[in-house]
C-alpha cells in the first residue's frame, strides 16, 4: 500500500512505516513544506497520507488521491486492474502529526469515508511548559532586558527599570481548560496564583476545574478580572477571532495575554492596537496568522510583544513520540484496526 509523507519527520516514525509489511513509503524529504504540485502528485494513488498542520488537505488533495472513486486528474498516473481499465483504490486514512486538525477539510473527509488519526496528549506537557515560559518572558520583559545587555542599555541598577508583573497573588484566566489548559494551570499554581478562571464553548467542566478550584465565567468577565490570560482552546468557527477589540478593551491595562493555541483565535490587528496604545501591558504568542509571520508585521515592532515560531511541542522527545504515534495511527488505519488516537468524525 502506497503511503505519502509530506515532510521530513523524526527517524523513529519513518522507520516504523518503512519497515511495515506491504507498505511503500514516498516522502517529501525536506524541512520545508511540500509544494502544492508535489503534494497533489504525491497523494495520487496513495492509500495513506501522513501530513502536518501546515499542509492544507482539502477537496483538491482528496480528488488527486482518488478518494472514494473520485476521478484522477489526467496528468496524474492511475493504477490499472487485471482487465486493463483505469481504477483508483482511494485514500483510506489520513494521519496528522498534530493535535490540531483545522487544516483538514473534515466534511469532505467524512463524506468520503476516510479515517483520521491525530496526536493528542503526547505534546501536552511540552506545550504547557512553553506556555509558562512565554508568559514569564512577556510579563517579566525578558527578551527586552536581554537586548538591553547586548546593546549597552544596562548602565547601572535602577529601582524602576525593567519592572514587570509577577504571578504571586494574581488571577489567571484560561480560555479552554482542556488537556493543555489544565497542564498550564498545574504549572502556574506553585507560583502563588490566587485564583483561576476559565471559559470555553463547551460550558463548565467541573471535573477539569476541581484540582485548581477554577471558576467557570463568561468570556467578558474573564477578560475583566484576569491579570494573565492564557489561550489554549482549539480553533473552531466559534473561537475564530474570539480575542478581539472588545475583549482587549475589557482587559486591565496591567494584564498580560498569551496565546499558544492557534493564531486565528486572535484578531491580530486588534491586539496590535491594544499593545501599541497601552490598553494591555504585554503579549506572548507562539502562534500567528499567517505562519511564518512576515518580518515587517507591525506586531514585531513592539517591545511588549514576544513572538515565537510555533515551537510549543518542540522538544526532541515530544516530536519523536508524535512521529511514532502518527505512524502507528496510519498503519492501524491501513490494516483496518483501531487507531491509538482516531478523530471521531
Amino acid at each position: 500500500m502506497a503511503v505519502f509523507v509530506t515532510r521530513r519527520i523524526p527517524a523513529e516514525g519513518l522507520r516504523l512505516l518503512s519497515q511495515a509489511s506491504g507498505c511503500r513509503v514516498q516522502q517529501w524529504d525536506s524541512e520545508e513544506p511540500v509544494p502544492r504540485a508535489e503534494l497533489l502528485a504525491g497523494v495520487a494513488g496513495a492509500r495513506g497520507l501522513l501530513c502536518l498542520l501546515s499542509d492544507r488537505i482539502d477537496r483538491e488533495v482528496l480528488d488527486a488521491a482518488g478518494a472514494c472513486g473520485a476521478p484522477a486528474p489526467p496528468a496524474l498516473p492511475r493504477a490499472r486492474d487485471g482487465h486493463g481499465s483505469a481504477r483508483r483504490p482511494g485514500l483510506k486514512v489520513i494521519s496528522t502529526l498534530s493535535v490540531g486538525f483545522d487544516h483538514l477539510a473534515l466534511d469532505e473527509i467524512k463524506k468520503r469515508g476516510i479515517r483520521v488519526g491525530y496526536t493528542p496528549d503526547v505534546l501536552t506537557d511540552a506545550t504547557a511548559e512553553l506556555s509558562v515560559a512565554l508568559l514569564l518572558s512577556a510579563c517579566r520583559r525578558l527578551p527586552e532586558a536581554a537586548e538591553q545587555v547586548k546593546s549597552g542599555g544596562w548602565t547601572t541598577w535602577k529601582p524602576l527599570w525593567m519592572c514587570g508583573y509577577g504571578l504571586s497573588d494574581s488571577t489567571v484566566g484560561i480560555i479552554g481548560l482542556g488537556r493543555i489548559g489544565q497542564a498550564v494551570a498545574r504549572r502556574l499554581k506553585p507560583f502563588g496564583v490566587r485564583r483561576f478562571l476559565y471559559t470555553g464553548s463547551s460550558g463548565p467542566k467541573p471535573e477539569n476545574a476541581a484540582e485548581f478550584g477554577a471558576e467557570f465565567v463568561p468570556l467578558t468577565r474573564l477578560a475583566e478580572e484576569s491579570d494573565f490570560v492564557v489561550v489554549t482552546c482549539a480553533l473552531t468557527p466559534a473561537t475564530q477571532g474570539l480575542c478581539n477589540k472588545d475583549f482587549f478593551g475589557r482587559m486591565k491595562k496591567t494584564s498580560v495575554f498569551v496565546n499558544t493555541s492557534r493564531g486565528a483565535v486572535v484578531n491580530q490587528e486588534d491586539l496590535y492596537e491594544a499593545l501599541a496604545q497601552g490598553r494591555i501591558a504585554a503579549a506572548g504568542l507562539d502562534v500567528t496568522t499567517p505562519e511564518p509571520l512576515p518580518t515587517d508585521h507591525p506586531l514585531l515592532s513592539l517591545r511588549n510583544c514576544v513572538i515565537l515560531p510555533h515551537i510549543g511541542s518542540a522538544t526532541y522527545a515530544t516530536r519523536s513520540t508524535m512521529a511514532v504515534l502518527a505512524a502507528k495511527n496510519l498503519l492501524a488505519g491501513l490494516r483496518g484496526e483501531p487507531m491509538p488516537h482516531e478523530l471521531q468524525l
